[in-house]
């Protein structure tokens, strides 16, 4: 009898990842919203996540023709992008609002803990069944 990681917990085994990496990205916005300059990235979650499972299957495969080219394999800043700005430009360059920023963080955090405590309750249920536990 096989087991797949896969089919246990679903798509939250990557989450966990990107909303990672989202949180970097949104913490560094929110360290630099001072800066003269800094312009606001985040994360395209769905190519972020579509990339951590192809890593992950191994369905990736870029061939590299140059040898000026980038390996595109194993870089995650391919799903980090440039925000557009909501807001007027203040005459620093600088493009976070630091309110969006908390806000999108804040719920970044919640979506990692909902993923944290169903991959919690996957494991707690394989756990039990391994025990034979009812």
């Amino acid at each position: 009898m096989s087991f797949s990681f896969d089919q246990a917990f679903g798509i939250h085994q990557y989450t966990l990842g990107v909303r990672a990496k989202r949180a970097d990205v949104l913490a560094e916005n929110i360290v630099n919203a001072d800066t003269p300059g800094y312009k606001a990235r985040d994360v395209d979650f769905s190519s972020m996540l579509s990339m951590a499972q192809s890593q992950q299957t191994g369905t990736t495969s870029l061939t590299r023709t140059d040898a000026n080219h980038l390996s595109g394999g194993s870089t995650i800043e391919a799903g980090v992008q440039f925000r557009v700005p909501n807001q007027p430009d203040t005459g620093d360059g600088n493009t976070v609002d630091i309110n969006q920023e908390r806000t999108e963080f804040m719920q970044n955090s919640m979506e990692y803990q909902t993923s944290l405590d169903f991959l919690n309750s996957k494991i707690s249920s394989l756990m039990s069944a391994i025990k034979g536990e009812q």
